[in-house]
């Protein structure tokens, strides 16, 4: 197991789904969480759910779409923890459909929820991660990003610019022993997934062979996510900056 105790890692995005599993398994090895989503509710009961299991955590209500909040974000868990060593930009958004049916609209929510909101929150940590030439820096890309996905053309776009963003970072940050990554997850069992799956026969018929195609032959689970995570937040994964890891079930082999 990796050792994270007394780091400080913000998950935005973590009140459900893999964010959920990703701060659930950070707070077990030993860092205290700030959950940072807009479903203060559901982080609150995350939250609580950490806390029973012995482990230490808040939640920040923030839009991480609008700078000004994320800018407030931090503050708060520097003011509650005293700094912030880990973050991982986890918080994301897709709508499954072909991308003749799509529309600008939704094209400017997804780009916010899944790229925007990766850039403010990346930029509102940096001044107090160099500093101290130290932090880690984990954002949760896709395979969709890596080889595409059908039904997923602006969404897999997002992940695919969170890849090269955040190599260019790892790049410019090396100097400061910033480190760096990605994971991507290949199809895991969420509710975003669930309510994906109950919009449209399209989404249904995309999801519906995974787990048979999947060399492993099941679907991930949050918490497959959460210990990528953990390995490339913790001290052995000092020497690895500007990496993409496939948490899939060998889906993709690239």
């Amino acid at each position: 197991m990796f050792e994270l105790t007394d780091k400080i890692a913000i998950v935005t995005g973590g009140a459900r789904g893999i964010g959920r599993g990703i701060s659930m398994i950070l707070a077990k090895q030993g860092a205290r969480v700030a959950i940072a989503d807009l479903r203060k509710s559901e982080a609150d009961r995350t939250v609580s759910d950490i806390k029973k299991e012995g482990g230490e955590a808040i939640a920040v209500e923030v839009d991480i779409t609008l700078l000004d909040q994320v800018k407030t974000m931090v503050p708060t868990v520097q003011e509650a923890y005293g700094r912030v060593d880990i973050l991982v930009n986890n918080a994301g958004w897709d709508k499954m459909l072909p991308f003749v049916q799509t529309t600008p609209d939704l094209w400017e929510k997804i780009i916010a929820i899944n790229y925007k909101g990766t850039l403010n929150c990346v930029y509102a940590v940096l001044e107090d991660m160099m500093s101290r030439n130290s932090g880690k820096i984990i954002s949760i890309a896709s395979d969709a990003g890596r080889v595409g996905s059908s039904g997923e053309s602006v969404y897999s776009g997002t992940k695919g610019a969170i890849i090269s963003f955040s190599k260019t970072m790892a790049r410019e940050l090396a100097r400061k022993k910033i480190n760096v990554n990605v994971v991507c997850p290949g199809p895991t069992e969420t509710p975003l997934v669930e309510e994906m799956k109950q919009e449209s026969e399209f989404n249904k018929k995309i999801f519906a062979g995974m787990s048979k195609i999947i060399p492993l032959r099941r679907l991930g689970t949050p918490e497959d996510i959460g210990y990528a995570v953990a390995f490339l937040a913790s001290q052995e994964a000092n020497f690895i900056t500007g990496q993409v890891l496939s948490v899939s079930g060998g889906l993709t082999m690239v």
